[in-house]
């Protein structure tokens, strides 16, 4: 319903002079750095798990509690499982793969160094200061080796995408703003795909809804049982959560929702919602929304993760928003977030995200761009916009938007797309995460290296790593990790698709693996490696 809902990009744009200007709020953002940021806000941060990273590590590993579930069983390889532990003896086996000499990133861990990554079959045996033996070697000398990027909110593979994926440096794609399909629906059509990224997602509410002809009105009661029951049935068939979006589906109530809460709570799997308000006109704020999401996280006890919140909730009020939430995390509430960076949401034309939006957001036909066009609209252009239906694009977000959320340690990277045809998409279907590394942080400094790849890898694995074995194995690069890795150049690494061309690849990405199996080399796709697997939640079946 949304690929649509969300979506900015950034300053490749000359026109920039149309967007609203930034009020001065990174500067305290980088003075006084990632980790202390939000106590200038007056909250409190959530301390390191583990202990902390060692220098060199990340400043912090925040914002997603570490789950019960068990981490597989470290083999008997002599390995470098932390930071504190190095390699003293010669390791003489030969590994199906070495991931060679580059600079291992372990954000879970804090381990950074250079080393190599030895690898059998699906899975990470070793991290090692010491050279390893390969049966065959991906040479990442002077490149980031850190772990495959889990897309957290993105859409179902359809067998073309998820090709901008890989050379984004994802490895798993898992739609957490709803599969649309009942769960073995979904697993099938994925399947058919053979895609080469990873995939899972959550069960949505509002397919559901059209499935028992309740659509975007009031649900009856007997309506809401049947909604839980279809929601009950894909979570024991695998999927990762629950997926709700009211701003589209107005008739969706709190009762509702917390009936879904209740259900997430008793799984321990998130609820994922896309707020109500996305603007600040009464009656119906954004805070407004994120007090309904922090409602349902009260009164539910489950894990509520709020949906691009620089586009929904926090737009033009990003500190407030987020204080908001921290405020919420204080008193013990499980509350988290994704982001994605760039100055533009995009929708469909068509859709009530629309109405009123000069009123609603600032901005005018001037501000708003058809996806694979290159011009800004006027007056007809928007009215034919209107009519077809086409994903439009509204510059309405302001740095502050896109850089506070990343300077936020428990807030994640989510693009909310995935690439289609006939590409009247969002850009960041092809360079968010790209995008994050390059334009944030290498060119801007926004954030450290460590702390952004913390919002792509262990932060999204923890948030869904409770109700599934196999998110415990991602996210990190340990030994006895998922062997999912991506490499890149941390001097190159950079989005290149536009509002014009949003199916430009990004550049920089050398050489990803998914499951151990090397899916880009040298930055060139294999597209006959299709090793993909479905991420799935085990619930009680009780």
């Amino acid at each position: 319903m949304d690929e649509a809902a969300d979506d900015p990009q950034p300053d490749s744009y000359p026109d920039t002079d149309l967007r609203p200007k930034a009020v001065g709020r990174r500067r305290v953002v980088l003075g006084i750095g990632f980790g202390t940021a939000l106590l200038a806000l007056g909250r409190r941060l959530p301390g390191r798990p583990n202990g902390g990273a060692t220098a060199g590590g990340p400043t912090t590993i925040p914002a997603v509690p570490r789950s019960s579930t068990s981490r597989p069983p470290e083999p008997s390889t002599t390995s470098t499982g932390g930071p504190d532990e190095t390699t003293t003896t010669v390791d003489t086996h030969r590994y199906d793969l070495v991931v060679a000499g580059g600079r291992v990133i372990d954000p879970e861990t804090g381990f950074d160094a250079v080393a190599h990554v030895g690898i059998d079959g699906d899975t990470v045996m070793t991290v090692a200061t010491t050279p390893l033996i390969g049966r065959s070697t991906l040479n990442a000398t002077g490149l980031v080796v850190a772990p495959g990027f889990i897309d957290i909110l993105s859409y179902p593979v359809n067998g073309y995408g998820e090709w901008n994926k890989i050379a984004d440096g994802v490895t798993s794609n898992l739609c957490m703003h709803g599969i649309n399909d009942p769960m073995d629906t979904f697993l099938s059509r994925s399947a058919t795909h053979r895609p080469p990224v990873n995939y899972g997602g959550a069960t949505d509410q509002y397919s559901h809804r059209a499935a028992i002809g309740a659509g975007i009105d009031y649900a009856t009661d007997r309506h809401i049982d049947e909604l839980i029951r279809r929601a009950d049935a894909d979570l024991r068939g695998g999927a990762l959560g629950i997926h709700e979006q009211p701003e589209y589906v107005p008739g969706v109530t709190l009762d509702e929702m917390l009936r879904h809460g209740d259900l997430a709570a008793s799984h321990g799997v998130p609820l994922c919602l896309h707020l109500r308000y996305s603007e600040n006109l009464e009656p119906g704020t954004q805070e407004e929304a994120i007090a309904e999401a922090v409602t349902v996280a009260r009164r539910t006890g489950c894990a509520v993760h709020i949906e691009h919140v620089n586009s929904t909730g926090g737009t033009g009020r990003m500190a407030e928003a987020i204080a908001q939430m921290e405020a919420a995390r204080t008193d013990g509430l499980a509350l988290t977030a994704c982001s994605y960076p760039y100055t533009f949401w995009a929708t469909y034309a068509n859709s009530a995200r629309f109405d009123n939006f000069r009123e609603k957001y600032g901005i005018t036909v001037a501000d708003l761009q058809v996806a694979a066009t290159s011009k800004r609209l006027d007056e007809a252009g928007w009215q034919a916009a209107r009519k077809d239906n086409l994903l439009t694009a509204a510059f309405a977000m302001s740095d502050d938007d896109i850089e506070l959320p990343l300077t936020t340690p428990w807030i994640m990277v989510g693009s909310d797309a995935i690439l289609e045809r006939p590409h009247n998409n969002h850009p960041r279907a092809s360079g968010c995460f790209s995008r994050v590394l390059g334009h944030y942080v290498r060119d801007q400094g926004v954030l450290t290296l460590p702390e952004a790849l913390a919002k792509m890898t262990i932060l999204p694995a923890r948030l869904l790593e409770g109700s599934s074995p196999a998110m415990a194995q991602r996210g990190r690069l340990s030994a006895g990790a998922a062997a999912d890795v991506t490499v890149f150049d941390p001097a190159t690494i950079s989005d290149r698709a536009t509002i014009e061309k949003t199916w430009l690849e990004s550049v920089g990405v050398h050489h990803v693996v998914v499951n151990g199996q090397v899916v880009r080399e040298a930055g060139t796709t294999n597209r006959s490696a299709r090793p993909g697997v479905p991420l799935l939640s085990q619930v009680d079946a009780g």
